[in-house]
């Protein structure tokens, strides 16, 4: 009863969303049940006077890019086109209105339509035969194209984030159903989706381009194509008629449909060429088969979720697999052409230049997936505990020697079973063929085949046994904890870390640190080596000495490195200075003691005013850990954060400034803005501080809040997290640092100071630091300086460049331009 209400509500947000949609979907429903045109679609009586084509338009029926709107072909056809109508309609209706709705939506369709059907009139007199003739003689009805076209215009309203992704994803699939399947809806759907794109401009603000995509986000796009290159082939395979310029693939995953018994009677009969052709074919027939056929597919899909991940696993896997594809490929292709044509068993299908395509295409997209990959190897880092794949490597292997044992062996007793008994000899010749796809056996004649039911078994199963072994092996060490390369430094700086350090102390224990540790292995000072500069994160943690940094510059001077001490307190800026070193503040700390703290006061209003609200709204603040946190709210935190740095059309910056991958430490504690619908209005992550194995106080670290959400939700969040840790004791809550901000105490700054404040002002409209610690002034906190100590100024050009690389480790040519350019 409950799930019925569930499914009574959200039918009723969605009329109450789409109501124009809903009324068109409705109509169509039922005057198609009412005309019996579903579920079969419409007669062919029917068809010749509402369907559009090249045809029709010939024939002088103008009116058919419209009235095909109105009928939606078969059952399946028309659940799909509902789906996309009402998908299109719930974002549009809801931002433009219902009237610019509809003239997008017949507009996108008639337009399209129009432009597909010229395309292919056109191609069609150029070739005179091929794909656009076949195309030309097809009649076809739907809404599809129409709603493709909305979606597409409409995703212009959206965030850079939403935007980018719903593109991609309704691109890709156009792409690949016209290149796999290519029959006449798809080229009308992709022709209306580019209108749709170009009508959306005129929808958009004329500064809401998308901005880079994060390191997390380009590991979802090429995921994707890594999943739409495996898919694709399988489109093509299932497809009733597939003629898309890129159908040939079908060929290394085609299984068709002869039975051993028909097999033996036709070869019964003499006819030597057609008995050799269909016991080809046969290796291509059962469920094993079909499973051995589609396991490439199924390798590169588990590739994909593991580059979705950033596992460097998954990009070794996968650059090795379509190299792998690649190589079968180019020796399919030297059969068939070695191979006089009559002698063909399967590509006798694909005459012509549809047979230079089917041979091209195996070897030369794998390789351009390869190449993809290896282009942006940098963005896959993530690693698996040591020996994950050492003991996935043992266990594949020891599958591979049991079913290659059981083959030969159990395959030799059981000989009589095949048409021609096989000697453990020719077992052993032919097992390599076990482990490869059937769609590139296709050509190669069987020395023998199954008759009884064991050697069907191990004739079929031996390759798809193995095969899902090494697929599921991988899925489940895709999705084990990451491994950090220096995984006992880590745990001993964590150790350190809970026994003392600054109010940033726990930054040192994020991924991509390196260690120092001094003599008494009392105190440590995270670092990385960025050129010639070892540039720290925060304080030494641990219980440092008076000796510890003067200890840490003598390591480094060991190594050619210059030290540079990054947001560091007061009390290591005054041990820097007894070594002689400079010092400069970079940043501003704001601290607010807790246990006095109360929301009382003029100064406290706009805090106030933000739980008042929150309470008036049904918003809640919830506590989370991240990595234990259920889809529901993970998946949007992270659409929210990707969306934040995809709108700010710059890349995102790190070291100090944590981000998703930081969210999943145990010991980080994330709060959450909630709704009563468990929408997510805001997030923020909050580090520990120890004083002697006891955390004292709380540190802000991520920030982020949905553009549509709640006003007011940051200091919601803050002042929720203030409630919380004074109920459990907590000392104090440090808002963390604004980088290249400080408050004016009235001190006349150097030469180098001047020069920090001019970036910090050019910057503010990019990344919006000063604006960042006015807002943290809300809070009514206390001030505490920030510096960078060095020992030789004239390393500053070399220690600025490390900062820039440590922040921004990943900025690209062009996105150092937009960058300048936003800074002009």
């Amino acid at each position: 009863m409950t799930g019925l209400l569930g499914v009574a509500r959200s039918l009723v947000r969605v009329i109450r969303r789409a109501p124009l949609s809903v009324a068109f979907v409705a109509m169509v429903w039922a005057y198609g049940l009412a005309t019996r045109s579903l579920p079969g679609g419409p007669n062919d009586r029917l068809m010749e006077h509402v369907g559009t084509g090249v045809g029709p338009l010939a024939a002088g029926r103008w009116w058919t890019p419209l009235s095909a709107m109105l009928w939606w072909g078969t059952v399946g056809a028309a659940v799909a086109t509902t789906a996309l109508v009402l998908l299109g309609g719930a974002i549009a209706e809801h931002r433009i209105g219902a009237m610019r709705t509809a003239a997008l939506l017949v507009g996108t369709q008639v337009a399209g339509t129009l432009v597909a059907l010229g395309l292919v009139a056109a191609g069609a007199a150029v070739r005179g035969g091929g794909w656009p003739s076949d195309l030309a003689a097809q009649v076809v009805v739907g809404a599809a194209p129409g709603a493709v076209g909305l979606v597409l215009a409409v995703s212009s309203t959206l965030s850079a984030l939403w935007r980018r992704r719903l593109r991609l994803l309704v691109l890709a699939a156009l792409v690949m159903l016209v290149a796999y399947s290519g029959e006449l809806p798809e080229v009308i759907m992709l022709c209306s989706g580019l209108v749709g794109l170009a009508a959306g401009r005129l929808l958009a603000p004329p500064d809401r381009h998308p901005g880079p995509a994060s390191r997390t986000e380009v590991r979802v796009l090429i995921a994707l194509v890594v999943a739409a290159s495996a898919v694709g082939p399988l489109v093509a395979a299932i497809s009733r008629a597939p003629i898309g310029p890129l159908s040939v693939l079908q060929f290394v995953v085609l299984s068709p449909p002869p039975d051993a018994v028909t097999v033996q009677q036709i070869c019964a009969t003499g006819d030597a060429g057609l008995c050799r052709s269909l016991q080809a074919q046969l290796r291509l027939s059962g469920i094993g088969p079909a499973l051995a056929s589609v396991i490439p597919v199924l390798l590169l899909l588990v590739v994909a979720d593991g580059l979705r991940r950033g596992r460097r696993a998954a990009l070794v896997v996968g650059i090795a697999l379509n190299l792998v594809l690649a190589v079968l490929g180019v020796l399919l292709a030297v059969l068939v052409v070695s191979t006089p044509v009559e002698q063909l068993m399967v590509y006798q299908a694909a005459p012509g230049a549809r047979r230079i395509l089917a041979l091209a295409l195996p070897p030369l997209l794998p390789l351009a997936v390869a190449v993809l990959l290896w282009w942006t190897r940098d963005r896959f880092a993530v690693r698996a505990p040591a020996g994950t794949y050492r003991k996935l490597l043992l266990t594949a292997l020891a599958v591979l020697a049991a079913v290659s044992a059981l083959y030969v062996g159990l395959g030799a007793a059981i000989a009589d079973q095949f048409d021609r008994p096989p000697t453990p000899g020719q077992l052993l010749a032919d097992l390599p063929e076990r482990f490869l796809p059937p769609g590139y056996l296709g050509e190669i004649e069987p020395d023998f085949l199954p008759q009884g039911y064991l050697a069907t078994l191990l004739f079929e199963w031996t390759g798809v046994v193995f095969w899902l072994v090494v697929a599921i092996g991988l899925l489940a060490t895709f999705r084990r904890p990451r491994a950090d390369p220096e995984a006992r430094d880590t745990e001993r700086a964590r150790e350190l870390a809970r026994r003392g350090g600054s109010n940033l102390g726990w930054l040192a224990t994020w991924p991509g640190n390196s260690y120092w540790f001094d003599a008494r292995g009392e105190a440590a000072i995270a670092h990385r080596v960025i050129g010639s500069v070892a540039l720290t994160t925060a304080d030494p943690i641990g219980t440092p000495s008076g000796d510890t940094v003067a200890e840490f510059a003598a390591f480094c001077r060991e190594h050619g490195w210059t030290p540079a001490l990054y947001s560091v307190t007061d009390d290591t800026r005054k041990a820097c200075e007894a070594l002689g070193w400079s010092s400069v503040q970079v940043a501003e700390e704001t601290v607010l003691p807790l246990p006095e703290l109360t929301f009382t006061g003029k100064k406290w209003q706009d805090v106030r005013t933000a739980l008042n609200r929150a309470a008036k709204a049904g918003i809640t603040a919830e506590w989370i850990r991240y990595a234990d946190a259920p889809l529901a709210l993970t998946d949007q935190i992270r659409a929210i954060s990707e969306e934040w740095v995809a709108d700010k059309g710059l890349p995102e910056m790190g070291f100090t400034l944590g981000g998703l991958d930081e969210l999943a430490d145990q010991e980080v504690r994330c709060l959450l803005a909630v709704d009563a619908d468990r929408t997510v209005h805001g997030v923020t992550s909050w580090l520990p501080v120890h004083r002697d194995g006891a955390v004292v106080g709380w540190t802000l670290d991520f920030m982020r809040r949905r553009e549509t959400g709640f006003r007011g939700v940051m200091e919601f969040l803050i002042a929720s997290a203030v409630q919380r840790f004074q109920e459990e004791d907590a000392q104090f809550l440090s808002l963390s640092g604004a980088p290249l901000a400080r408050l004016d105490r009235g001190e006349q700054p150097a030469a180098l100071q001047r020069l920090l404040d001019v970036i910090g002002h050019a910057l503010e409209p990019v990344y919006g630091f000063r604006s960042l610690l006015a807002f943290k002034a809300k809070f009514q906190p206390e001030y505490r300086p920030l510096h960078l100590c060095y020992p030789d100024p004239a390393a500053l050009p070399a220690i600025g460049l490390a900062i820039a690389r440590a922040y921004l480790p990943d900025v690209t040519a062009r996105q150092s331009a937009r960058l300048l350019t936003r800074l002009r």
